[in-house]
């Protein structure tokens, strides 16, 4: 299936992506800035920092305890990263009072309404997908964010928490992201199922790049990017301090050699990437987990290709 990422075609044939984005009002096309953002400005960075930001709720022992409850993550666990992945890039692509993204929303709630899970800790998992790809981009990319575009951001992602019935969602950037850290100061705790689930995700991220006989050598360069308190609440042992250095000289080097480049110039679409869990496509409806009834009653549907 193909579709229109942004309102206007033209939009999508000009390279001048900052320029663009500069003349659109974050209070009203927030949307709008917030694909730019995903799809060409800082495509691969956001993913990263995405990645990254799910790595911080594994901080969080009732948050990996849920994971591990349903055991997707350990003997599934690509199956899982691509649901979350597309779910999430359906919204942000399409709109989120669009027709797929509302399924898509739809979806989600159905996963989570499944689940007690405490509204504070729904909100710490939206607060982490805006403040990390914020502060991945201070720290790694190639420029920080504006303000205009950290604005846009976050009422995009407030938009997303209030369609999934987060209550208590801040109307500001800087309330969220202080509290942010102050509920990661408050439940950051070492638990079992936080080791698991992170090394559980480590093995599926360092599979995108290496093979398996070299992930002894991957392993220390995810390590390197995860704060002391984040490693110690993982069970996870801390890279030497130089090899920290290095990891973040590579990423800033890289940072260096894209401000040298021209600006993407066709939209990096996470929806239309091929997937070996979905060779053929998939409905949004089949994306998750389910109970074990409505497992049976998804295998008798057919699959519409994407």
């Amino acid at each position: 299936m193909s579709h229109l990422l942004f309102s206007n075609p033209a939009q999508m044939r000009g390279p001048a992506t900052s320029k663009q984005i500069a003349s659109l009002d974050p209070e009203q096309d927030y949307e709008e800035i917030a694909r730019f953002l995903y799809a060409y400005e800082f495509s691969w960075d956001i993913e990263r920092a995405l990645e990254f930001a799910l790595f911080r709720t594994y901080g969080i022992p009732a948050i990996s305890g849920l994971l591990a409850k349903t055991g997707e993550f350990e003997t599934r666990p690509r199956k899982r990263y691509d649901d979350t992945e597309l779910i999430l890039a359906e919204t942000i692509e399409n709109g989120l009072d669009s027709r797929r993204g509302k399924r898509a929303i739809a979806r989600m709630n159905a996963m989570h309404n499944r689940f007690r899970i405490d509204n504070s800790d729904m909100l710490y998992v939206l607060s982490t997908f805006i403040c990390e790809p914020i502060r991945w981009l201070d720290r790694y990319g190639r420029r920080p964010m504006t303000p205009r575009e950290q604005r846009a951001w976050f009422l995009y992602y407030r938009g997303l928490g209030e369609r999934m019935g987060i209550k208590g969602i801040p109307m500001e950037l800087e309330t969220i992201m202080y509290w942010n850290e102050a509920y990661e100061v408050t439940n950051f705790r070492f638990a079992e199922t936080n080791r698991r689930i992170s090394e559980a995700t480590i093995r599926l991220l360092l599979g995108f790049y290496l093979p398996r006989w070299l992930f002894w050598a991957g392993r220390p360069a995810v390590r390197a990017l995860l704060d002391p308190a984040l490693l110690d609440a993982m069970g996870l042992r801390p890279v030497p301090r130089w090899f920290s250095r290095v990891t973040v000289a590579a990423l800033r080097m890289r940072a260096g050699i894209l401000r040298l480049l021209p600006p993407r110039r066709k939209p990096r679409l996470l929806t239309q990437r091929p997937r070996p869990t979905y060779p053929e496509g998939y409905r949004i409806e089949d994306l998750g987990t389910f109970r074990v009834m409505e497992a049976a009653s998804q295998k008798s549907c057919a699959h519409d290709p994407h």
